[in-house]
C-alpha cells in the first residue's frame, strides 16, 4: 500500500488511526485520500469554485493552494498551478501501467492527485487534485 512505501504514519505531524480516519472522512474522501483514489471527473462543486480564498486539506484543514493560483484546465478537476509553500509532498506513482508524480498533504499524508508538466506559465506546472480532498474557505 502507498502509505507504508513512505514508512507509515508516523512520518506526518498529523495522525490519525485507520478508524479515527473513517469515521472523519466521508466513503469517498476516504477512498481517494487514504487509499490512493480519484473521483470521477467533473464530479466535483469545487472545479467551478472561482472566489478568492483558500483551498484547505479536508483530512486536516492545512493550507494547500491559494484561490490565485486556480486554473481551468478542460480536465474535470481542480488544477492549480502553485501550492502553498511546504503544504504539499510528492512521491513517484506507478500504478495503472504510468509513471506519475503523486501529490500528497505534507501535514498529514492525504493523497490529493498528481502534478504534471503541463501547466500555465510561470511555474508550467498542472496540480490536478481530487475535489474531494479540499475545503475551500473564501476570503
Amino acid at each position: 500500500m502507498w502509505r507504508q512505501e513512505r514508512g507509515g504514519m508516523s512520518d506526518y505531524p498529523f495522525t490519525l488511526t485507520d478508524a479515527q480516519w473513517r469515521a472523519r472522512l466521508t466513503p469517498e474522501q476516504y477512498a481517494v485520500m487514504r487509499q490512493h483514489g480519484t473521483e470521477r471527473p467533473g464530479s466535483c462543486g469545487l472545479l467551478r469554485e472561482k472566489r478568492p480564498g483558500v483551498f484547505h486539506c479536508a483530512g486536516c484543514g492545512e493550507a494547500l493552494f491559494e484561490g490565485g493560483t486556480k486554473f481551468e484546465s478542460g480536465t474535470g478537476w481542480p488544477s492549480f498551478d502553485t501550492p502553498v509553500a511546504g503544504s504539499v509532498g510528492e512521491s513517484r506513482d506507478t500504478s495503472h501501467g504510468m509513471v506519475r508524480t503523486e501529490v500528497h498533504c505534507a501535514n498529514c499524508g492525504s493523497h490529493l492527485g498528481h502534478v504534471f508538466p503541463d501547466g500555465p506559465p510561470p511555474t508550467g506546472l498542472r496540480y490536478c487534485i481530487n475535489g474531494v480532498a479540499l475545503e475551500f474557505e473564501p476570503a
